[in-house]
């Protein structure tokens, strides 16, 4: 990946649109999407020189490492005994440091990276007591809405929020932001890095300054369903695999499908949501990682199920969110944003960033939460909730 020179490092990794066309090759590539990933033995801690004796002996996985006795490691790597004894130890390590729990620890829920009760916070009190604390750690989470609900500063804030450590409502990780459509909006994320010690007064003002929040985002650029496939299986994988991130953000998923599929083409389109949203959750299960799908909307013609009313404009709209049932289905939560009422005007003429634009955040549904909704401001220091209370 390449490094952009900004104020803190950003890293990109930008894929432009193979061209490539839905039709037989894509049935072909979803019959072999099982296939099998290779290690990555940059991961473990051994000495180089053992890696590479281990790639030359084309040994691809640590399965394979302890189906293999030590003197047949010595034959087909050439390293000498005490090699091989530290290269299983690491691989034995490895595998323990990932699965091993005793049930104690578990009974005892005092792990923030194993509590079932760890979320994700937003950022704000209000934002996170619609949530009952926060994003959950498993499951895709949908944010929907039209264009100017502020759908992606709230993913901006997550990207933030997420690299804080556990006791403030982060994970002390990094985040991927995937753009599917529009460039990463580098210039609002400064902005955003910033002003963090005033949106953050929870937190010490030594421990803000600490964190280096544009070297912990990385951003991918994935035009189309091929790049997205190999963006989510390889190189998403290597960064999770790794604990240097522990959020994935996708903005916007519906943009992948727009021009890939046409109005005959719903069940081949079915079953390609079904295989991301499979993909999706297995990497939000396995490394405990919340998956943030920004979504588009549509206008509704009659229909009901799963429709907001809008309250943009002058007469009242029907709206629902993109790619239908078969996406619906993949979620965990489904949030809705939407654009309120100007409450009051912004000095000096037009608002800036959202300031005097009231929003509506409506939680639609999760299986852990009723139905509920809150407002918010985008200012320049980020996303704030608004306490209703103080409305008058």
């Amino acid at each position: 990946m390449h490094e952009l020179c900004v104020p803190e490092t950003l890293w990109f990794a930008t894929y432009g649109n193979t061209g490539r066309s839905v039709g037989a090759e894509r049935t072909r590539k979803m019959s072999g999407s099982g296939t099998h990933q290779e290690m990555d033995w940059d991961q473990l801690d051994i000495n180089p020189r053992v890696v590479a004796a281990i790639r030359k002996a084309n040994i691809k996985s640590m399965k394979e490492v302890l189906n293999l006795s030590g003197a047949d490691l010595q034959r087909l790597t050439q390293l000498s005994s005490v090699d091989v004894h530290y290269l299983l130890r690491a691989v034995s390590g490895a595998l323990r440091k990932n699965s091993v729990l005793t049930a104690l620890r578990l009974f005892q829920d005092t792990d923030p990276s194993t509590s079932q009760h760890q979320k994700l916070s937003l950022g704000c009190p209000v934002l996170d007591s619609l949530l009952r604390g926060g994003v959950p750690l498993t499951g895709i989470t949908e944010i929907a809405g039209e264009s100017s609900a502020g759908k992606t500063q709230i993913g901006l804030q997550l990207c933030l929020s997420v690299q804080y450590p556990y006791k403030y409502g982060g994970l002390g990780s990094g985040a991927v932001y995937i753009c599917t459509e529009d460039v990463f909006p580098n210039k609002r994320l400064q902005q955003l890095i910033e002003q963090q010690p005033k949106l953050r007064d929870d937190v010490p003002h030594d421990v803000v300054q600490k964190i280096k929040f544009g070297n912990g985002i990385f951003v991918e650029h994935a035009a189309d369903l091929d790049t997205f496939e190999d963006c989510v299986t390889k190189r998403i994988h290597v960064l999770l695999s790794r604990g240097m991130v522990r959020l994935v953000i996708v903005d916007s998923i519906a943009a992948l499908f727009r021009c890939e599929f046409g109005t005959k083409d719903s069940i081949p389109k079915a079953k390609y949501l079904q295989m991301f949203g499979a993909k999706l959750h297995s990497l939000s299960s396995k490394f405990r990682t919340p998956i943030i799908c920004i979504n588009q909307v549509t206008d509704t013609m009659g229909e009901r199920g799963g429709a907001v009313q809008s309250s943009l404009g002058a007469t009242a709209r029907s709206i629902a969110p993109a790619l239908g049932i078969t996406w619906s289905n993949q979620l965990l939560m489904r949030l809705m944003a939407s654009r309120a009422s100007h409450l009051e005007e912004a000095a000096g003429g037009a608002p800036h960033y959202g300031r005097g634009v009231w929003r509506t955040l409506s939680l639609v549904f999760a299986p852990h939460l009723p139905q509920s909704f809150c407002y918010y401001t985008v200012n320049l220091e980020g996303v704030k909730g608004i306490k209703v209370e103080n409305m008058t």
